[in-house]
């Protein structure tokens, strides 16, 4: 067995209280579409979620939840998780802040923090992930695909992240700039119990304004996100560090129906 599969001290946070608005022709939460389909793609079993939960470690866990959270706890009941409502949808950021009951009852646990639509994660490389807080405050999985997209990417020196700079921003850097970012930021991360209840309020303090489409309109909306942390956890010296996985269908996220008929035939190829 591996180090996470048996210590309580390795907690975790599932974030699933998105709408998944890019799931077109489904109205419920994309965390419980299904991987193996039945009448349809979005109607059979072992929900998306679910894989997720067994795949993670033993420790406690907390879900986040908004939209259709009386399915999802439904669902999950059996599981031990402990809910924690995001009232507003304000980004990962507001996620996590909304658990802040459950990180601070965690400052002696390290702290799995995963999207609740990414099912294919190993055991093992949530393993490697918590095991590089042997000597970082923080660590983040990455991914090198052949084609970046317009994932966020990874700055780092001396094996260790200086920065995650979005793609708004790299793709105007240099060609060669651009060539040296390789690693792709996953969403998802392992952290101190004690550094995550210490930067929350941080975070709290430090929201974003950004434009969002709102009843037809353009509307100011402040949100957070996870990332401003770890920012804030380099600028104080912070060890970041990261880990990349070797096959990037562990990362992959099921956010559109191409996506999940994809996430179906690899379960159904890969998955015991």
């Amino acid at each position: 067995m591996t180090l996470t599969d048996t210590d309580p001290r390795v907690a975790s946070i599932i974030m699933a209280a998105g709408r998944g608005s890019r799931m077109q022709g489904y109205g419920g939460n994309k965390t419980l579409l299904p991987l193996v389909p039945g009448r349809s793609v979005f109607i059979g079993s072992q929900p998306i979620l679910m894989h997720l939960m067994e795949n993670l470690p033993a420790g406690p866990k907390a879900l986040v939840v908004n939209h259709r959270k009386e399915e999802v706890m439904a669902v999950t009941q059996g599981t031990g998780a402990v809910y924690c409502e995001q009232p507003v949808l304000n980004g990962t950021g507001g996620a996590i802040l909304a658990a802040d009951a459950f990180v601070d009852a965690q400052r002696n646990a390290q702290v799995i923090i995963t999207m609740g639509d990414v099912p294919f994660v190993q055991k093992r490389t949530y393993d490697r992930l918590v095991g590089g807080l042997g000597i970082h405050d923080l660590m983040i999985l990455g991914f090198s695909p052949e084609n970046k997209k317009q994932y966020g990417m990874l700055e780092i020196e001396a094996g260790k992240v200086r920065k995650i700079t979005e793609w708004k921003y790299w793709k105007d850097y240099p060609a060669d700039r651009q060539d040296s970012l390789t690693v792709c930021n996953s969403g998802i991360y392992a952290v101190r119990g004690t550094v995550l209840a210490d930067y929350l309020p941080i975070l709290a303090s430090r929201p974003q304004m950004v434009q969002k489409q709102v009843n037809g309109r353009m509307t100011d909306i402040e949100e957070y996100f996870f990332t401003d942390l770890i920012e804030f956890m380099v600028n104080d010296g912070k060890p970041v560090g990261f880990h990349v996985v070797d096959d990037e269908f562990e990362t992959m996220g099921i956010d559109d129906v191409a996506a999940l008929e994809k996430a179906q035939a690899i379960y159904r190829n890969r998955i015991p």
